[in-house]
């Protein structure tokens, strides 16, 4: 599988996060922002990022697979709909200073999953409010996962 594994925290003290990951990682991040950091790593194959000022509490806020191409997230999207874990697809999602495809996903536990393929860079953190739906679509724990970002795409 062409993929990355990613890990998404929310924090408290960004800059406490900031400066412990860059001396565990021994690199600064590889982006910065007020609210976000995030560091793509090679060794070990990581996309590992915080961010502060998110709704939620402190501590994980998802898991995931960074797809290098768009046939690799089609793959892993396949996947999670054999198992019937697809919560949520999203084309051309704003989140994380990221435009992205996406797929979203919750475990047997209510671990949410992220799984996208990143295809350009985004001068804001989400979609501004008035870019997402007036209606709720899929199940809270995914919807509440999501609604971070940009749901343009509309939902399984």
């Amino acid at each position: 599988m062409n993929a990355r594994f990613h890990v998404h925290l929310h924090v408290a003290d960004l800059d406490a996060n900031i400066a412990f990951y860059s001396r565990l990682f021994d690199t600064p991040p590889t982006m910065r922002k007020d609210d976000y950091a995030k560091w793509l790593l090679e060794d070990p194959r990581l996309n590992f990022a915080v961010s502060s000022g998110k709704a939620g509490p402190d501590g994980i806020a998802h898991l995931g697979l960074q797809a290098d191409t768009a046939a690799a997230l089609e793959t892993i999207g396949a996947r999670l709909q054999a198992a019937d874990q697809v919560t949520l697809a999203e084309t051309g999602a704003t989140c994380c200073y990221a435009r992205s495809d996406k797929f979203w996903a919750k475990d047997p536990q209510g671990v949410i999953w992220e799984t996208f393929h990143t295809h350009g860079e985004a001068t804001t953190y989400y979609a501004p409010e008035a870019a997402r739906p007036a209606t709720p679509c899929c199940d809270a724990p995914a919807r509440t996962a999501a609604a971070r970002c940009d749901t343009a795409a509309g939902c399984c």
